[in-house]
């Protein structure tokens, strides 16, 4: 299975920085998106190449992949739906996307419309509205 187009916009709605910024929620970040964890404090003081930040995503993906397999093992959701579910790890955490258990009855039930309103409201959608409407966008038109 490829996912070299969801992984290109996942990288795209990320962004890139090779010094270290803090995200929409105060946590330092770097490269595409990269939670810089505790024992990670080499990214404050040492400058490294793009290749190294391209290697770091692939482990971040391969990561939230693992999640998605772990947590939705049982569904047989749709190319444009685990893809969804997929870039929400990425971004927010298995804990963050448990969160939101009426996006997934909806999601289930195959209620398109429905599934979208759950994802708009929520305090993701306030911290990256433009983010959102883009999945939800990506999400609507398979």
């Amino acid at each position: 299975m490829s996912f070299k187009k969801l992984k290109s916009r996942i990288k795209k709605n990320e962004g890139y920085s090779s010094t270290v910024y803090k995200d929409q929620l105060g946590f330092y970040t770097i490269g595409f998106g990269h939670l810089i964890l505790p024992k990670e404090k080499n990214y404050f003081y040492y400058k490294y190449k793009k290749k190294h930040f391209e290697a770091l995503f692939d482990k971040d993906f391969k990561k939230a992949l693992f999640y998605y397999q772990k947590l939705f093992y049982k569904k047989n959701y749709l190319k444009h739906e685990r893809e969804l579910i997929i870039e929400m790890i990425f971004q927010l955490g298995p804990k963050g996307v448990s969160k939101f258990k009426k996006m997934f009855f909806y999601l289930n039930k195959k209620q398109k419309y429905m599934t979208c309103l759950e994802m708009m409201d929520s305090l993701w959608y306030k911290q990256t509205p433009q983010r959102v409407h883009d999945l939800i966008k990506n999400f609507l038109g398979n």
